[in-house]
């Protein structure tokens, strides 16, 4: 699916690589008690969770922002053909360059790839199989990654194997990285790019970073992993099973949920269920997540 709105003069396009009934709540939030799963079923379904199989719909998809003659890429997927212990993910063949083509971000056109963590799902499109090696996607482009985690997984992938990782950091890392595109981007980088604000966001990886789109008054937060389910918005204590740092990716969650729900900011996830975008309220001492609509735009003529 390929959707569309406007932040601003920022024109901004989600390309869902896929969505689908994957996770048992069980494993993917151990300590979510089941009597608030069942109390949460009725406003979770039909679109993030499926009663029926006892799923949680994840979505997997890469945001693009196109400003002022940018073409921004924010995380980029699985990828196609890369080899990964998840069934759900290994050696995916799907039309995502043509998506992105057709939402005016084909691969000569794209200008900057930003990784907001260095997960095996938020990189796979960096790089593209061709005559049996990896080579980068898009090589017009800066491929913008956060140093804090960068040089945390460099280190630990050397002594020990990162199930979250796979064997991303060889096939959607490391080519980029010999081929000169990468720029490293500090937690206290501020503004980047001229539209968007580095903002930290440690716990779900060490250096997690979500970024602020700002532009004619208008802004809205890409949130990177610090939500995996509208479910962390009505329960903020729940930490996924892939969490680093369990206790501060609670403390990074109750910040963002707090200033978003103060500044009425549009939240984008990377992982929820349609229409993957919206508002966190307040309601009572807690929070509620509010979808929010998408505009009907047409895409992009090239």
């Amino acid at each position: 699916m390929i959707q569309s709105r406007t932040i601003g003069r920022a024109r901004v396009t989600r390309v869902v690589e896929y969505a689908a009934p994957t996770h048992d709540p069980a494993f993917l939030f151990p300590s979510l008690p089941q009597a608030e799963l069942d109390a949460a079923a009725d406003w979770l379904a039909p679109h993030h969770y499926i009663p029926a199989m006892n799923r949680l719909i994840v979505t997997i998809q890469i945001w693009v922002v196109e400003l002022d003659g940018k073409v921004i890429l924010i995380d980029t997927g699985v990828g196609n053909d890369k080899p990964r212990a998840a069934a759900r993910m290994n050696r995916l063949n799907n039309r995502v360059l043509e998506w992105l083509e057709a939402a005016g971000a084909g691969r000569e056109r794209v200008t900057h790839v930003i990784q907001t963590h260095m997960h095996m799902d938020h990189t796979g499109w960096n790089t593209v199989l061709v005559d049996g090696e990896w080579v980068p996607t898009f090589p017009n482009a800066r491929y913008l990654m956060p140093e804090t985690d960068f040089r945390h997984y460099e280190v630990a992938l050397k002594q020990a194997r990162d199930a979250v990782m796979d064997d991303s950091w060889d096939d959607s890392v490391v080519p980029v990285v010999d081929a000169g595109l990468v720029d490293f981007i500090a937690d206290d980088a501020g503004e980047i790019l001229g539209c968007l604000t580095v903002e930290p966001v440690p716990g779900h990886t060490p250096g997690m970073l979500s970024f602020r789109l700002k532009s004619d008054g208008e802004e809205g937060l890409f949130t990177a992993d610090v939500f995996h389910s509208p479910l962390q918005i009505a329960h903020p204590d729940l930490n996924t099973a892939y969490c680093a740092l369990p206790e501060v990716a609670r403390e990074t969650r109750a910040r963002v949920l707090a200033e978003a729900a103060d500044k009425g900011t549009l939240i984008m996830p990377m992982h929820f269920g349609p229409p993957c975008c919206g508002y966190v309220r307040r309601q009572g001492d807690g929070y509620v997540f509010e979808g929010a609509d998408w505009p009907d735009l047409s895409l992009p003529q090239r």
